[in-house]
């Protein structure tokens, strides 16, 4: 699976973005995907998860009533709308891919075998 995230940029606190993750290959819809954020001297963090079939989605406390993520198994896509940005959110965001479905729970994200290149998010105040 080859993943291509897109849709970062700059804007101010309080605005919403969409970000968005491709994803090559005939078996998208088995996989479990998540979004993960690394932002300047911190480590990377889980933001959302959602399972293969996209009826169970997961979220870190930091985002959860903020952010949604979907995915859409016809066009291989996952997505993540991000509503009321804080300045805390500026990181690099990266899409990933895990053989778990994620029907029961998130997985670690060394359990992510396929990662996208990144899309910077950065946020002022």
């Amino acid at each position: 699976v080859q993943l291509q995230a897109s849709g970062g940029g700059l804007v101010q606190a309080g605005d919403s973005l969409r970000l968005s993750c491709a994803a090559s290959g005939r078996t998208f819809s088995s996989y479990g995907m998540g979004w993960f954020r690394q932002a300047p001297g911190k480590e990377r963090e889980s933001v959302a998860a959602i399972s293969y079939s996209g009826g169970r989605t997961y979220y870190a406390d930091s985002v959860k009533g903020r952010f949604t993520i979907s995915r859409d198994n016809v066009k291989n896509t996952v997505y993540l709308q991000m509503n009321s940005l804080k300045p805390d959110d500026t990181a690099v965001y990266y899409c990933a891919a895990t053989r778990s479905p994620l029907t029961y729970g998130p997985v670690a994200d060394y359990d992510y075998a396929y990662w996208g290149q990144g899309t910077l998010v950065t946020v002022s105040s």
